[in-house]
């Protein structure tokens, strides 16, 4: 009934344990030090805890990024170096640093790990590397999957089912136990997870009747060549087929000749897409002034700042309303680079499917070009080169894929990577075919047909995207890699390339199609407009709510059914057609145009088309042959 000391309570930011000295904190007694450099000694064998879920801030205007720690080089040297990954920024997430932490403080001694944390690890393409490195650091890992990633969509997202925290979070969660025994001669991993679509609730009982992990029904999981430990639904035929791209063929190394492609490229990437996107392309050249003049008073303060130490996160002003800070705007400035308006900068883009905004496409103004400058180098290349679009590695959505001849954005498709037919010297000259010598060989060869052309296996590779039977089998395979495309049997390879011309040209030119004939009906008492706010279907989704004055009907069922990941192409325009506003900086988007003010009505009919030819072409494919196909 009375309170004694706790002689080992540390006030300290776990992760500065490894820091050397430890600093006094202001406010605290010189005793919590002393308790610091105790626990810093101990021999500890057991680490619990529950790391805090935080990969970093999302705005960079924020100013509030996470503290550096010396663990940061632990990660980069252990789990980052082992990864095959490209993009590693999960990795920064906090409860990554954790677990090197805990592992680091075990030092050599066995021991054990438990902790409550996000769960993507279990199967993060950037991951690669941890779960390699976890089976090196310990003998035994165990792994109870709460499931609950809210980050999910359409089926998946219900497949989940409640966050454990009850609903408070996003995150998917896991209970992980790591043991270190000296005396097993082996590693293993054991996985557990709760039922699909359960309830926070129930989630939560259930845990609290397995307490006993030895007497959980533990599945021993077999890890591939490749570290991925849940294999289910990965089928091994497809590292079988000839690869789109790889990093070998766009660095120029290794077997750089055997793939399709030759060079491909993430969509653009700005990091401010309210201010250099627009309906609009003279609202887009007033925001982007007013943002440059803003960005170049910068360049100008920071050139005439005294000499001195001042970090550049501490120097600029943030203001959302005149600016939108980014990693690299911020080098741009340190370097003294100005922007410059140039309306030949103003190029077309295909902000989201279907969807066309202008871009103001510019070097200091987008986080990342990447080569787009080599495939859209000027106007002109637009009418002429044509981008494959696909879902990229690490999709939580279904794999789609879509043709455009614009610049596609990072977000058109989900993490789009795109590959086009054509390469040009930025300067706009020099046109090259993009599809490989060795690819052609290997059509020919394998059809024994010397007509073959580059442009033939385009063709052929979009359809081919479009095969359901592709799509179903290989869906957990297109989550980690690339697509790899199969050989289909000699009688449907011609039907493929004609699919794929079909395809390419309803997706690429559909603003050029005759609409649907929809039915327009009118509202008697509402005065009439054209004017679109927000548009929404019917509940039997046969008729679409243009406004308050007009509702198009007739819509067939069929149209619901070209769906590029969870949403159909109509809903992609329901979705992007519509006035908002940005809460931070006030940018308003207005997709009516008052010089043509039917041009939205006239977009939903065409894309109720798309959609219809579409579903028609992919219904009509003849059978892939995958089961032969090697």
């Amino acid at each position: 009934g009375s309170y004694e000391p706790f002689n080992g309570l540390c006030f300290v930011d776990t992760l500065d344990l490894t820091d050397e000295p430890q600093a006094v904190l202001p406010g605290f007694a010189p005793e919590n030090t002393e308790h610091i450099e105790r626990q810093k000694g101990a021999p500890i064998r057991v680490v619990i805890g529950n790391p805090p879920y935080n990969i970093g801030q999302e705005n960079e205007n924020d100013n509030n990024k996470n503290r550096r720690h010396k663990i940061d080089g632990r990660v980069r040297e252990t789990y980052a170096k082992a990864s095959k990954a490209t993009n590693k920024n999960a990795l920064s997430d906090m409860y990554v640093k954790f677990y090197r932490w805990a592992t680091d403080r075990l030092d050599k001694r066995d021991g054990i790990v438990c902790f409550v944390s996000n769960n993507g690890f279990l199967s993060g393409i950037a991951f690669d590397g941890f779960r390699e490195q976890m089976l090196k650091d310990f003998t035994r890992i165990y792994h109870f999957d709460c499931k609950g990633n809210a980050r999910t969509s359409g089926e998946r997202r219900r497949r989940e089912g409640g966050n454990i925290f009850d609903d408070q979070i996003r995150t998917g969660v896991g209970l992980t136990l790591l043991i270190r025994n000296a005396e097993h001669n082996d590693r293993k991993v054991f996985y557990h997870t709760v039922g699909d679509y359960w309830s926070a609730v129930k989630k939560k009982g259930y845990v609290e009747s397995t307490s006993d992990f030895t007497k959980i029904d533990w599945q021993l999981l077999t890890p591939d060549a490749r570290n991925t430990w849940l294999t289910e639904g990965m089928h091994a035929d497809f590292d079988s087929f000839l690869p789109m791209g790889t990093k070998e063929a766009k660095a120029g190394t290794g077997l750089a000749a055997e793939t399709i492609f030759k060079l491909y490229s993430s969509g653009v990437k700005t990091n401010r897409d309210d201010w250099v996107y627009d309906f609009d392309p003279g609202e887009l050249e007033r925001k982007v002034k007013l943002f440059i003049d803003t960005y170049n008073a910068e360049v100008d303060r920071w050139k005439r700042k005294p000499e001195g130490k001042t970090s550049v996160d501490a120097f600029v002003q943030y203001n959302d309303l005149g600016m939108k800070w980014s990693r690299d705007l911020k080098l741009d400035l340190q370097r003294g680079h100005y922007a410059v308006l140039r309306t030949d900068k103003i190029r077309r883009s295909l902000y989201r499917p279907f969807c066309r905004r202008f871009l103001f496409f510019d070097r200091i103004m987008n986080e990342e070009v990447y080569v787009f400058p080599s495939i859209f180098p000027a106007s002109e290349t637009e009418k002429e080169n044509t981008v494959i679009c696909v879902s990229g590695i690490g999709s939580s959505k279904p794999f789609h894929s879509l043709v455009t001849n614009a610049f596609p954005s990072v977000d058109t498709l989900e993490k789009t990577q795109c590959f086009p037919y054509s390469t040009y010297n930025e300067d706009g000259t020099g046109r090259r075919e993009n599809i490989t010598d060795w690819a052609l060989g290997q059509f020919r060869a394998y059809y024994a047909d010397p007509t073959i052309s580059k442009l033939d296996i385009f063709q052929y590779v979009y359809a081919v995207l479009h095969s359901p039977e592709y799509r179903e089998k290989y869906a957990q395979n297109l989550k980690r890699d690339l697509p790899r495309i199969p050989f289909v049997p000699a009688q449907a390879f011609r039907a493929y390339v004609g699919a794929g011309e079909q395809l390419a040209a309803l997706h690429r030119d559909y603003e050029s199609l005759e609409p649907y004939p929809l039915e327009k009906v009118e509202k008697p008492d509402v005065p009439f407009t054209w004017r679109v706010e927000k548009m929404k279907l019917s509940e039997d989704k046969s008729a679409l709510l243009y406004n308050r004055a007009l509702t198009l009907a007739g819509i067939p069922p069929e149209v619901h059914n070209y769906r590029l990941g969870n949403r159909s192409a109509l809903d992609w325009i329901i979705d992007q057609y519509r006035v908002s506003q940005d809460a931070r900086t006030g940018i308003k988007s207005d997709p009516n145009d008052p010089a043509d003010p039917q041009t939205i009505v006239r977009l939903i009919g065409q894309v109720v088309r798309v959609s219809l030819e579409t579903v028609g072409i992919v219904d009509g494919l003849p059978g892939i042959g995958l089961e032969e196909a090697t």
